[in-house]
């Protein structure tokens, strides 16, 4: 397994097909460094080609899940100078690059379902809004926290929170930079479930992450790509995406595996993807 400096990543249920990546900067709340820009897409992508890896828990070492941006980043991106044209084109290309980093969860073929206790501000909020399922703990608290730092938050959450929790509540949310709690996030929409310590978070998404591992990985990886596609297009456009994908992805041993074990009560076996 590789060694990040900010990421840990390991096989947290042997055979079982899920594989946790934990952001692992406890002294610093999680916070999310240069490093991590540059490490995280490559987990990703090496997770992604793992043919053992099915599903992936993304979640924080110690208490939070992650505290933000860390300011020192922040400050070595506002102190470029020199001429304004030229320091405005880096300017967009860093952000471009930070933005790329946290879009790789969404590259990811493998579904990538958050795990949430403590806090989940700014990049935080990021970052779960790429994933493609979110659950939190009691104690769990959110804030799109960028409009008090005197930032237009731009690494995705605007883009994605709307199509979550509503264009109201987002507009809300992103105006006043407020603080809101787990149970608040299940009402949003924004998480899926709250469970009621972080020990019961972890029992339920592994019980939850392990039943999609046991799913056909072709039916699985299909259903992220559709849905994301589908997002972004008219319904005729993702029905006629889906019948492309699907004519090339039907007709798969998985398929003749899945009816068969119906047919005689076990459970199926397939191949890894």
């Amino acid at each position: 397994m590789e060694h990040y400096k900010t990421l840990h990543v390991f096989q947290k249920y042997p055979n079982s097909g899920v594989f946790q990546l934990n952001l692992n900067r406890t002294s610093q709340r999680n916070a999310l460094s240069r490093d991590f820009f540059t490490e995280f897409p490559i987990a990703l992508q090496s997770l992604d080609q793992n043919p053992n890896a099915s599903v992936i828990v993304l979640s924080g070492t110690g208490d939070h899940f992650c505290s933000g941006i860390d300011i020192k980043t922040l400050n070595s991106i506002a102190n470029d100078s020199g001429d304004r044209g030229r320091s405005g084109e880096r300017l967009r290309r860093d952000i471009k690059f930070l933005q790329d980093a946290i879009t790789a969860i969404e590259r990811c073929r493998k579904p990538v379902i958050a795990a949430i206790k403590g806090a989940c501000i700014g990049g935080g909020i990021d970052i779960v809004t790429a994933c493609d399922i979110r659950y939190c703990s009691e104690d769990a608290f959110f804030s799109v926290k960028e409009v008090d730092l005197g930032l237009t938050a731009d690494l995705g959450t605007l883009q994605r929170l709307p199509g979550i929790v509503g264009f109201g509540n987002a507009m809300e949310l992103a105006l006043t930079g407020r603080r809101f709690s787990g149970q608040e996030a299940k009402e949003f929409g924004l998480v899926s479930q709250v469970f009621g310590s972080n020990e019961e978070l972890d029992e339920g998404v592994k019980i939850i992450a392990e039943g999609i591992a046991a799913k056909s990985p072709l039916a699985v990886t299909g259903t992220k790509a559709v849905l994301l596609r589908s997002r972004e297009s008219s319904l005729e456009q993702g029905l006629d995406y889906v019948a492309t994908w699907n004519s090339s992805m039907l007709v798969s041993d998985d398929l003749m595996e899945a009816v068969s074990a119906h047919l005689q009560k076990r459970k199926p076996a397939f191949s890894k993807l």
